[in-house]
């Protein structure tokens, strides 16, 4: 397979190699030792990252920090305004509305085996205003669960290109969205990588940095 070959390749590469390591050691650090305000800090960032940059969603979560959990949601809307978020009175509504549930998602993460990590995103996607598959399977991958894949535009741009989607896919059902999960497990089994591990690869090779 031309795609798992690419991803083999890669991995020969030292530097990018430890990058993706230290992004996996941090993740695992945030389950293992973050606070219920960071874990919650994490979703946040997990929600304004839907249609919007991961890098301008890692500055805006740097700059708002500990607001995401007390400030209003008007004043929450404006700064995300006024630090350059696409949709900010939508995002600062999801926000708000997902403070109640900081202590589940905390316990959530903090007592829980890759092996009920499906069952969490189920729950979430179900719960969580504003969060999809794709979304919480991004969150609990920042979190320390890495079995699960992240498919955004960029994945789907790669698996096009390399001849493994069938079909275009407008809008992704949860039925689509496992079917080509279980393409990317394939891949990952593979390449001897962690869907989690798999996904840094794969945007390294879609824009060239190594993010969240």
């Amino acid at each position: 397979m031309e795609l798992v070959e690419k991803v083999i390749e890669l991995k020969k590469d030292e530097k990018l190699r430890e990058l993706i390591n230290g992004r996996i050691i941090e993740f695992r650090k945030l389950k293992e030792e973050g606070s219920c305000e960071d874990i919650f800090s994490e979703l946040s960032f997990c929600i304004l990252t839907a249609n919007f940059s991961a890098e301008r969603g890692i500055f805006i979560q740097k700059e708002i920090g500990i607001g995401f959990l007390y400030l209003s949601e008007e004043a929450l809307a404006r700064r995300l305004r006024e630090l350059g978020h696409r949709y900010p009175e939508k995002r600062a509504e999801y926000i708000v509305k997902a403070r109640k549930f900081k202590d589940k998602i905390c316990e959530l993460v903090k007592n829980s085996d890759e092996d009920r990590s499906k069952q969490i995103r189920k729950w979430m996607a179900d719960n969580i205003y504003g969060i999809g598959y794709k979304e919480s399977s991004h969150f609990l991958r920042n979190t320390g669960f890495f079995n699960l894949a992240i498919i955004d535009f960029h994945i789907l741009d790669i698996l096009k290109k390399y001849k493994l989607l069938k079909q275009e896919f407008k809008t992704l059902t949860r039925k689509r969205y496992e079917e080509i999960e279980k393409v990317l497990e394939k891949i990952a089994t593979t390449s001897i990588l962690s869907l989690g591990e798999l996904d840094l690869y794969l945007w390294y090779m879609e824009t060239g940095k190594v993010l969240k």
